[in-house]
C-alpha cells in the first residue's frame, strides 16, 4: 500500500471515530505567541513539550533552518497574520544544534537534483534569469547567528510593529534544553 492510502485510510477511521473532539480549538493561540522553528522531524512532539504548549496555544511557522531569508516572502507574511489577523502579541525564533541547514553545500543538492532530473539547461536558465540557485541553497554555518539574522530581520520588517517582542532561542534537538540567544524585551 502506499503512504498516501495509508494517510487516507487513518483518516477516515480517525474522523469516523471523532477522534479530532480531543483537538477542538479556535485560530487565536492561547498563549497569544507565534513560533518560527525548523522543519526537523525531532522537533515535531519535542519542542512543544519543551516549551509546555499544547495545540492550541501557539501559532507554529516551520521551514528549512527556521530562517526569515526574504522580508517579502511567505515566512514573514505567515508572521504578519499571526500578529494582525490572529492576535499573538509575542514571536519565537526558534533554530537548533545539529540542523541539516547547517554548512549546508548547494553543490551537493544540485547533484541531486541532477540525479532526479534536473537538466542542466534547467539550471543554466534559472542563472541567466538571475537568481542565484546557489546562492538559494546555501545553509548557514552557526545556529546563534542564523537565529540572530531572523530576529533581526523581523524587528527591522517595516510592517512588523516594535511593540512587539522577538526572542530567538536555540533548542537541542536531543535533550529540548532551551538557549537564549535574543531575549526581545531587552531589546
Amino acid at each position: 500500500m502506499k503512504l498516501l492510502e495509508n494517510i487516507l485510510n487513518h483518516n477516515e477511521k480517525f474522523v469516523a471515530e471523532k477522534k479530532y473532539e480531543e483537538f477542538e480549538t479556535t485560530k487565536f493561540p492561547n498563549k497569544k505567541m507565534v513560533i518560527l522553528t525548523c522543519m526537523d522531524t525531532r522537533l515535531l512532539e519535542l519542542l512543544p513539550k519543551a516549551l509546555n504548549v499544547g495545540n492550541g496555544d501557539v501559532k507554529i511557522v516551520k521551514n528549512a533552518g527556521a530562517l526569515v531569508a526574504h522580508p517579502f516572502g511567505s515566512i514573514m507574511r505567515s508572521l504578519l497574520v499571526a500578529v494582525y489577523q490572529l492576535q499573538a502579541d509575542e514571536v519565537l525564533v526558534i533554530g537548533h544544534h545539529d540542523c541539516g541547514m547547517s554548512g549546508m553545500k548547494p553543490e551537493i543538492m544540485l547533484e541531486e537534483m541532477k540525479k532526479r532530473g534536473i537538466s542542466e539547461e534547467t539550471l543554466e536558465t534559472l542563472a541567466y534569469s538571475g537568481i542565484d540557485v546557489n546562492g538559494w541553497l546555501k545553509g548557514f554555518e552557526n545556529v546563534k547567528e542564523s537565529v540572530a539574522h531572523s530576529v533581526d530581520m523581523i524587528n527591522n520588517h517595516p510592517l512588523m510593529s516594535k511593540e512587539i517582542p522577538v526572542h530567538g532561542l536555540v533548542i537541542d534537538p536531543a535533550t529540548g534544553k532551551l538557549d537564549l540567544v535574543i531575549n526581545g524585551y531587552e531589546s
